[in-house]
């Protein structure tokens, strides 16, 4: 009798571990013969730290020839100085080449020393707009614009085009973002983030909130709808990066995530359309208030990427592009069966 129970209690064993190991299966959502899209990425940033600064304005009157319209958007969007002042603004970008009190001059030089090969980035690109291609065959795939911005900007949208500052990516510890920005804001301020960023800014730009309430429920896992797909962009970066995390943050999410959880539901959070209470669920900062000062920003969005998470792997038969379309928070949290 006791060798059959404790067959019995293997076999149940076996079972479990089948289920839980097809629970966890990743789904793959696109083909291996899936068609190849090369981004084309502009560096823009090399035409500027390749002007001598002893011949600026000849330099600059060149780019506004070679860059007709992205020049006048870069002087006057980024750097926030008139475009039609040709010579001031040779003069000021000449000063800026030059520049070691603010760290300008250090500062391009770590770039060109960073960025000076970028077949990482572009594979990633490549791939992950290859992906949504596939997924979006209507939308335009946007032109890549890498420059350096004097510490003004990190992603935006011009026409068809994504420009980003480098110089907003040269590592979290880089000594000169001291001056410029928050500790908290420096876990994704590297060369690493780049592709994720711009993927991500291009999902938020092309993919609108389609849900009819405005509670917190709905923004949470839109937030981590979209995080969701970018994981599915980026399948080798680890999910902690996907997200903008360091492993310690991921960590601490994981090892708390019933406590946090419970808290939402306590407090009855997610039914709320508040836009304090939405902010500090989903905005970056130090630590998300609603929960704990040991947590990082933006727990609103872990939770909903885990609810979604969970949705999809309980509903095989959702596709991504139904799944960024459907707008009916309750029924996906209800069917996500989420429960930490």
């Amino acid at each position: 009798m006791r060798l059959k129970m404790e067959k019995f209690r293997q076999i149940l064993l076996i079972l479990l571990a089948v289920v839980v190991c097809s629970c966890q299966t990743k789904r793959d959502f696109f083909p291996k013969n899936i068609e190849q899209i090369e981004v084309e990425i502009i560096r823009f940033d090399q035409a500027l730290l390749d002007i001598n600064p002893d011949e600026a304005e000849v330099g600059i009157k060149q780019l506004y020839t070679d860059y007709v319209g992205f020049m006048d958007m870069y002087v006057e969007g980024v750097l926030g100085l008139d475009t039609r002042d040709t010579l001031g603004f040779s003069q000021i970008f000449a000063n800026y080449l030059t520049d070691t009190t603010m760290g300008f001059m250090q500062t391009n030089a770590e770039v060109q020393k960073q960025f000076a090969n970028i077949d990482d980035i572009q594979k990633e690109l490549n791939r992950g707009f290859s992906r949504i291609h596939y997924l979006y065959p209507e939308l335009d795939i946007p032109n890549i614009y890498l420059l350096v911005s004097g510490f003004n900007a990190s992603i935006f949208a011009y026409d068809d085009i994504i420009g980003v500052g480098v110089d907003m990516y040269l590592g979290g510890n880089y000594k000169y973002y001291n001056q410029v920005v928050y500790d908290y804001q420096k876990t994704t301020m590297d060369k690493k983030f780049l592709a994720g960023d711009i993927l991500n800014y291009y999902i938020t730009q092309n993919i609108p909130f389609t849900s009819k309430q405005n509670r917190l429920l709905e923004h949470m896992l839109f937030r981590g709808k979209q995080i969701y797909l970018l994981e599915q962009l980026l399948p080798n970066s680890p999910k902690w990066e996907v997200i903008g995390y360091t492993q310690e943050q991921w960590d601490w999410c994981e090892k708390w995530e019933k406590e946090i959880w419970n808290k939402i539901m306590d407090k009855r959070d997610l039914f709320k359309t508040e836009p304090m209470v939405i902010t500090s669920y989903l905005n970056d900062g130090p630590f998300t208030s609603e929960i704990s000062q040991e947590s990082p920003g933006r727990l609103g969005i872990w939770v909903g990427w885990r609810i979604i998470d969970s949705y999809m792997r309980h509903n095989e038969e959702v596709s991504l592009q139904e799944l960024m379309k459907d707008g009916d928070a309750q029924k996906i949290l209800e069917k996500s069966f989420y429960k930490p």
